[in-house]
């Protein structure tokens, strides 16, 4: 059977023009219209419905009708819309010059440009806090960690009684303890805690059975003769420094976390909040109200004098009270203005060996609030706010400020209990909260479209 002309000639056309140019008299523009405007699709967005619209059609409709549902079928549509990626880039191929001729349009009309820069924030608001983001990643960010949330209040509530109740630990504090009432024992303790050279005379010291009474007696000439023998000049000067500080507060002055927070159970818990929230106002809160005692430890901790390999250990530089040099300075305020958790993190850093987990704890907290802090400036940059960041801080600024004024005015009223909870809750669970605030800025820094 021999085949037609015709058809010899519709397979030489069809070879020539190739699949597409064949089928493209098939294909109309009018298949790929908005059913708002009835133009060409542009930046199409599929709702859940399966309808699609330009998604500056949709973000009029929103601005006008403040619904979140379909122009056409009017059924609700969950979490926020996204472009159809495939169904824009297909007509985009098809129709390119009609696709530039309509961005052409929308770009000068300011109606539409607001409506969709206000479309987007009002995605932007609701992404982090949607019920309805779908199964799986409700699974996974409320789920996991509401469970882990709810299982470390648990153990924490039930730890917080039982020390609570019994205050053996505040008890047994040399914090708390007069030094003319310290046991031989006490001493040595105090005596160990000056640093790891200090455990070379330990077994001194209980030899000659020196309580309280006895170590507020001593020299400096007695500490170099028998039975202390104490050679090093550098010892016996830390030794009487840290004695002169004794006998001035007649206890022993706090040298670690958990003996700082015994001493000043609000000043701890303001400054953990503080440090998270805005840690800018609270080294400054330092500086102004706690230079000796705090803040002068801080620096020389964070920003040390030593240039070369050796490593001071940090009861030195919590003893250290000399000016901070320039260069110290120089240091500290440029890590204050653009790292303030940095600082945080670094002062923990040098505190790993006293404090194992909690250091790690604060290290762990202090990334992640600074990746919020960026994210924060970059959605501020993103959205050209830039002229609003005078009023945000000064917001924040008197919101920190309100906050500190009420706690202190009602702080005699409110439970230990209640403030044990709250400190250990900012000091322990705030990382697992902060780890779920960074993935749901990840997850819509994916899914924003711009």
């Amino acid at each position: 059977m021999e085949a037609s002309p015709q058809n010899d000639v519709d397979a030489a056309s069809l070879e020539k023009t190739g699949p597409l140019e064949s089928a493209s008299p098939q294909i109309s523009i009018n298949e790929f219209s908005c059913h708002c405007c009835y133009d060409i699709l542009v930046n199409p967005t599929t709702l859940n419905c399966g309808h699609s619209f330009c998604r500056h059609c949709l973000a009029l409709w929103w601005a006008s009708s403040k619904k979140t549902e379909c122009p056409e079928c009017r059924e609700k549509w969950e979490g926020f819309p996204k472009v159809n990626i495939l169904l824009r880039d297909a007509i985009e191929k098809l129709f390119p010059d009609a696709i530039r001729m309509r961005f052409e349009d929308i770009q000068q009309n300011n109606d539409i440009v607001q409506s969709l820069a206000a479309f987007q924030k009002f995605g932007n608001d609701q992404t982090p806090s949607a019920p309805h983001t779908g199964r799986g990643n409700q699974h996974r960010g409320g789920g996991f960690y509401s469970g882990v949330l709810t299982a470390l209040t648990g153990v924490a509530v039930v730890l917080l009684v039982y020390h609570w109740s019994s205050r053996e630990s505040e008890r047994h504090l040399l914090v708390h303890k007069a030094v003319a009432r310290w046991t031989a024992e006490e001493v040595v303790l105090w005596l160990e805690q000056l640093g790891p050279w200090a455990s070379l005379y330990r077994d001194k010291f209980l030899s000659e059975r020196v309580n309280g009474r006895l170590l507020l007696t001593l020299t400096e000439e007695e500490f170099s003769k028998a039975p202390y023998t104490i050679e090093s000049s550098s010892h016996r000067r830390a030794i009487l420094m840290e004695l002169e500080r004794v006998k001035a507060l007649g206890v022993k002055p706090p040298q670690n976390l958990w003996e700082y927070k015994a001493v000043n159970p609000g000043r701890s818990l303001f400054l953990l909040y503080a440090l998270k929230s805005s840690p800018r106002l609270g080294l400054l809160y330092l500086y102004l109200f706690d230079y000796t005692d705090t803040f002068l430890p801080f620096i020389h901790t964070i920003c040390p004098l030593q240039e070369d390999g050796s490593r001071e250990d940090i009861i030195s530089k919590l003893l250290d009270l000399r000016e901070p040099t320039w260069k110290q300075w120089r240091e500290f305020l440029i890590k204050y203005s653009f790292l303030p958790y940095q600082l945080i993190a670094e002062f923990a850093w040098d505190w790993l060996e006293v404090h194992y987990w909690t250091s790690r704890f604060l290290i762990v907290n202090a990334m992640l609030l600074s990746v919020l802090e960026l994210f924060s400036f970059w959605r501020i940059w993103s959205r050209s706010e830039l002229k609003t960041v005078p009023q945000r801080m000064w917001s924040h600024f008197w919101k920190v400020s309100t906050q500190g004024l009420f706690v202190a005015m009602f702080w005699p009223l409110i439970p230990q209990f209640v403030c044990n909870c709250l400190f250990y809750w900012a000091l322990y669970f705030n990382p697992i909260i902060n780890i779920d605030l960074v993935v749901k800025e990840v997850r819509r820094l994916e899914t924003q479209v711009l």
